[in-house]
């Protein structure tokens, strides 16, 4: 069985894929008997929907509904949904759908494909697809190898997914494509001038470090940093249990900057691509980092620690600064930073800020092409008094409550002077209930849209 996609067999059953506007006219198309089939089975198209059409030896064919158009923009990747119910086969698709419409639901086959069985034996969908006329195969399979790789990730609890695991999968990753790779760990980090990386990571017994990776010798520089807080405590200001129970994904900004950089590298897309993640455990010991501690950054910034618990910003800074002295044309940053964005926008949605309209237009155009929905937030100047505490130059946690993701992008923004183009992404990395192509666990956000956006954004004048 192919995890991906099926080789094309005679016996291929035909999976017809059909709108609820398009069943009428589909039906007439139809030989009578199968045509006098599908209307005693009163088929409508309905959303999910399948209809299995037998034959003297087995099935002839199966016809499945997308639903109307209030359900083609409600629910992405109608056709994950339609997957589970089908008999176990080979399907070759047929459909009116073309372009964007036609990868979004082939890619949903693929991404309901995912399974986590690293501690419990389950079983894969048994229905295979050959990939359609007028998709991209090799694109669709490495978009979805990287979201299953972000995904694996994301779930994997942090006794299994420290600092060190987290680096272990990038120098998979790193390997896999001939990538190189370095890491500067523990004390070394205050000796190459990473003070708040080492200040958050310094309290668990699982050393803090920077990963940097890089790939590809031409064309423009791409610079990823995501941060890899492996389980986030709290620090000194100990979050409350109900808060802490998915603090396994507050690594998904690492998972789903090394998502992408699977999705580039295995494209061969023509670029410079750096990947710094600074990978980290925010834990509790008597040399924790302490509220009203003024930290002193890579940048020479001073930051007031007026909350432990605000700690991604603060690796982020030091990666963030790092990033900035080498001349790179786009810089992305991409965390699960602030509880703020998801009361704003929810759990579907990545609000992204961006320091250049255009790129954050080529990034709008990648989301809807690529159904991966983004939304822009503003870096608002009149807050930037907000994260000015008086007695340093930045307070990592305004008071106040109000504006907390945009005050956290202004933050970040800070550190990134030098190069012109800078964007953040504050992902949530989480689908809280199972949807078509996304069970309930780690999810990529934002990845995509990027990928598809790489074009307009590398090509930015």
């Amino acid at each position: 069985m192919s995890l991906f996609f099926a080789e094309p067999t005679s016996t291929s059953i035909p999976l017809h894929l059909v709108a609820s506007s398009e069943t009428d006219a589909f039906i007439s198309t139809r030989p009578d008997q199968e045509a006098l089939w599908l209307r005693a089975n009163e088929f409508t198209g309905a959303a999910g929907s399948v209809c299995v059409i037998p034959s003297a030896d087995g099935i002839a064919a199966v016809v499945a509904g997308l639903g109307t158009e209030i359900d083609l923009k409600r629910t992405r990747f109608g056709l994950a949904s339609i997957r589970g119910k089908l008999p176990t086969a080979t399907y070759q698709l047929t459909t009116t759908l073309a372009g964007a419409a036609l990868d979004e639901q082939v890619l949903g086959w693929l991404l309901d494909g995912y399974v986590f069985d690293r501690y419990a034996k389950k079983s894969h969908p048994s229905a295979q697809l050959v990939a359609p006329k007028g998709v991209d195969a090799a694109r669709l399979k490495a978009i979805a190898q990287g979201e299953f790789l972000t995904r694996d990730l994301i779930n994997t609890p942090a006794s299994d997914m420290g600092p060190a695991e987290l680096e272990e999968a990038a120098n998979a990753l790193a390997t896999n494509f001939g990538a190189q790779i370095a890491t500067i760990q523990s004390d070394a980090l205050l000796d190459q001038n990473f003070p708040m990386i080492h200040a958050v990571g310094r309290a668990s017994p699982r050393g803090p470090r920077l990963i940097d990776m890089r790939w590809g010798s031409k064309g423009p520089k791409l610079t990823l940093v995501g941060k890899g807080v492996c389980f986030d405590t709290g620090g000194l200001n100990l979050k409350p249990g109900s808060s802490m129970g998915l603090m396994k994904k507050d690594m998904g900004g690492a998972a789903t900057v090394l998502g992408l950089a699977h999705m580039i590298m295995a494209l061969d897309v023509p670029i410079q691509l750096r990947v710094l993640i600074p990978a980290v455990e925010n834990s509790v010991s008597g040399n924790a980092f302490r509220p009203q501690d003024i930290l002193t950054s890579r940048k020479g910034l001073t930051v007031e620690i007026n909350n432990t618990d605000a700690e991604g910003r603060l690796v982020l800074a030091d990666a963030l600064a790092l990033a900035d002295e080498e001349d790179t044309d786009l810089i992305i940053s991409m965390a699960t930073l602030t509880g703020a964005a998801r009361v704003a926008v929810g759990p579907d949605l990545s609000p992204f800020f961006a320091t250049q309209a255009q790129d954050a237009a080529a990034v709008a155009k990648g989301a809807e092409v690529s159904s991966d929905p983004v939304w822009q937030l503003p870096y608002w100047e009149p807050y930037e008094k907000m994260i000015e505490p008086g007695i340093a130059d930045l307070d990592n946690a305004p008071a106040g409550g109000m504006a907390g993701c945009i005050t956290a992008a202004l933050f970040l923004r800070r550190f990134v002077t030098k190069t012109p183009r800078y964007m953040h992404f504050d992902v949530y990395g989480w689908c809280p209930s199972p949807l078509p192509g996304r069970p309930k666990g780690g999810v990529g956000m934002g990845a995509r849209a990027l990928l598809a956006a790489l074009p307009d954004l590398l090509n930015h004048d």
